[in-house]
């Protein structure tokens, strides 16, 4: 894994841009503290840098920005390209006299492909996860491209009048003059979301490239103009070609699902330096460990982590597994004090507003694997694929019981909900489901005010689901300022599932926007290399074929992978309902965040920096205050703007 940069400007002698581009490279040394390289054109307005985490090929061979054979092509490359050795085969069945590799690295492999298939050729032989920057010095051409599902993230932009690119945007705020102005678009997304969504940056001129893009520009024309931007791969695309080529039968959905995932898990663990897993002891990350440790005769690694507060720890669950599997398996134990420690320093690693806290122990997760390992497998896609979300599940017979209601009554009856403090939901209402079912259910009046919250706006099913995902359902009322139309979504169909429609909205937003950007931030803080078998291409396409009944049923998700499981696993050892990665927040808020928080939301700060309502922020916090309601979601992406702010501007 690397971190990788540049830019194209004409308004630096060449001292100043070596200086420049150093400076930019340096900023990613967490990325790849390994080596560094840096390439400039022979005009000297083109530059590249590379930071190298070195996985595959430890050799000098392997060292970028790396230049093809022909001498045309230079490329900055982050990422990993699992097939890349089948592709070194296919160049050699086109050309049989191909005999000009020097080392084993996939850089090498791509920058020989893209001298026989060409750019977009290749983007779609390669399987694995990539972003990188190739120039073209035939066309004078500078290409960035991503991987299908954005595992690994680019960004890109105009600074005055210069293109710049970079995995981070710390590269880019290390060009001279970067006074991008805070995007007020990106801002409403942001707090709706809690994170800025594709092709948004928190900055203005500045963007992420989609997942499955590539786009081209000319170094004769910086007027903020994108010469030529293609979406090679589309999973809607992919998705609707697949509705006709449905599987039949559970058991051969079974059979084809276990035969690839076990295929892209082998794959995946290709690696010349330690590799590990992360295991919680849920579905997903145990199936991914029982399939590794199917692949070898050694003892697999594992990793987890525990918390002092029971209420948020899996590890007991985790080690079950473990013990079952034997597999070589490290926890670490996160006190309170070093999450504390931890939240100054989110702002520097994410570098954009981004308020999901489950990022706080999935860094320390990939600080202890860290210590042990220098690449790690994860279960990250598994929940947007196969259905695992609890709103997948629960929506539709939720929205079955309440839609026949006229709208003015269930806007009567959302209203209601949203007034009934949550910690009085949690205990009358938690008391009578114990009674029934036997357990509680975690966070029920959270879940509650997200129920009366849909109930309230939702006109549809899609609409109700939709609901769930939203942390300020209304950002208006929290930004000051005029604030633009919010983006709009494409369903798949307008005739599909709804149910499905949000699974492949979560596929294309939530899924590269927020938790693999967590991943990509919060490993590559650690210099830990993570890969997700979940979203092998391969393994996308028999998901794709999956009927969402054979995904989702009798009240349960993720069947298809249960299935599996079950060969592995002993049921008892994971079924439970699903946690998440949390943390307790909101009890912070109350106790050792409470004076920290409070400086961040003073109001003399908050009315001169002119970007948010004092008032709506006074309101929520109070009312968390009282401990009658648990507003986390919505203090939680306010503070980290703030943090935010703080460091960035």
């Amino acid at each position: 894994m690397c971190g990788i940069t540049g830019f194209i400007s004409d308004d630096f002698s060449v001292h100043e841009s070596e200086s420049i581009i150093n400076q930019m490279t340096d900023s990613l040394h967490h990325r790849g503290p390994d080596t560094r390289g840096i390439w400039k054109n022979n005009e000297g307005n083109v530059f590249l840098g590379h930071r190298r985490l070195s996985i595959l090929d430890l050799s000098p061979a392997g060292h970028q920005p790396m230049i093809s054979s022909n001498k045309r092509y230079s490329i900055v490359y982050n990422g990993e390209i699992y097939n890349h050795l089948e592709i070194r085969q296919e160049i050699e069945n086109k050309n049989k006299n191909y005999s000009k590799w020097i080392g084993t690295s996939d850089t090498e492999t791509l920058l020989a492909s893209f001298e026989t298939f060409g750019v977009e050729k290749t983007l779609l032989l390669c399987s694995g996860m990539f972003a990188f920057a190739l120039w073209d010095l035939h066309d004078q051409t500078l290409t960035l491209a991503r991987d299908r599902m954005g595992e690994k993230p680019l960004y890109y932009g105009f600074i005055n009048n210069s293109f710049v690119f970079g995995s981070e945007l710390k590269s880019l705020k290390n060009f001279p003059d970067f006074s991008n102005k805070i995007s007020r678009d990106a801002l409403e997304e942001y707090f709706r979301y809690s994170y800025v969504p594709s092709p948004f940056s928190i900055y203005k001129d500045i963007f992420k490239l989609e997942p499955g893009t590539f786009i081209q520009l000319n170094s004769t024309d910086l007027f903020k103009k994108i010469s030529f931007k293609k979406k090679y791969w589309s999973l809607s695309r992919l998705i609707k070609s697949n509705q006709q080529n449905q599987f039949n039968s559970e058991e051969e959905a079974f059979s084809a699902l276990e035969t690839t995932l076990l295929k892209s898990v082998k794959s995946q663990m290709v690696s010349d330096v330690p590799l590990g897993i992360f295991l919680s002891g849920g579905i997903d990350s145990s199936l991914i460990a029982s399939l590794a440790q199917d692949c070898t005769n050694e003892p697999i690694k594992t990793f987890t982590i525990g918390f002092d507060n029971s209420s948020f720890d899996e590890s007991p669950f985790a080690q079950r597994v473990a013990e079952h599997l034997k597999t070589t398996h490290s926890k670490i134990n996160v006190t309170e004090d070093d999450a504390l420690n931890l939240i100054p320093k989110l702002a520097l690693i994410y570098d954009e507003p981004f308020s999901d806290s489950s990022q706080i122990p999935t860094y320390f997760v990939c600080k202890s694997a860290k210590n042990h390992v220098s690449v790690a497998l994860s279960g990250d896609g598994a929940d947007e694929l196969f259905g695992g979300y609890n709103r997948y599940i629960s929506s539709k017979a939720i929205w079955k019981k309440v839609s026949w209601i006229p709208r003015f009554v269930r806007v009567g009856i959302g209203w209601c909900i949203l007034h009934i403090p949550t910690t009085f939901i949690d205990r009358i209402g938690n008391f009578f489901i114990k009674l029934i079912y036997g357990k509680p259910i975690p966070l029920l009046g959270n879940k509650a005010h997200k129920l009366g919250s849909g109930i309230l706006h939702a006109k549809n099913l899609f609409e109700f689901c939709k609901s769930f995902t939203f942390t300020w359902e209304k950002p208006s009322i929290l930004i000051k300022g005029e604030v633009g139309i919010a983006s709009s979504e494409n369903k798949l169909s307008d005739t599909a599932d709804p149910i499905s429609n949000i699974m492949f909205i979560d596929s294309e937003g939530y899924l590269p926007d927020d938790i693999l950007c967590k991943v990509d931030r919060a490993s590559m803080s650690c210099s830990l290399e993570t890969r997700a078998p979940y979203l092998d291409i391969d393994v996308i396409e028999v998901a794709t074929r999956i009927p969402l009944d054979f995904k989702i049923y009798s009240g349960r998700g993720k069947q298809t992978l249960r299935s599996i499981l079950d060969k592995y696993v002993p049921n008892e050892l994971i079924d439970r309902p699903k946690a998440g990665f949390a943390v307790p927040i909101g009890e912070w808020l109350r106790g050792p965040l409470k004076l920290w928080a409070e400086k961040l939301l003073a109001k003399e700060l908050i009315t001169n920096q002119g970007y948010l309502n004092y008032e709506t922020i006074n309101q929520t916090w109070t009312k968390h205050q009282s401990g009658k309601y648990d507003f986390t979601e919505k203090l939680w992406s306010i503070l980290i703007f703030q943090l935010w702010l703080e460091e960035h501007n």
